[in-house]
């Protein structure tokens, strides 16, 4: 989880890489990544939510 000072929860390009290579290095080790939330004055985005992750 982490904050877009923004306030646009909105997740990025990097956001999504990001994301997706955390997934992959976890995989391996046995740690299922089950989310990543962006927070922002609007609200919040979830990755798993927006079928992301």
């Amino acid at each position: 989880m982490h904050n877009h000072p923004s306030g646009d929860p909105a997740p990025s390009s990097a956001d999504v890489r990001m994301t997706k290579e955390i997934a992959d290095i976890a995989k391996p080790l046995g740690i299922t990544l089950h989310d990543h939330l962006i927070i922002g004055k609007a609200g919040h985005t979830s990755l798993r939510g927006l079928k992301l992750i």
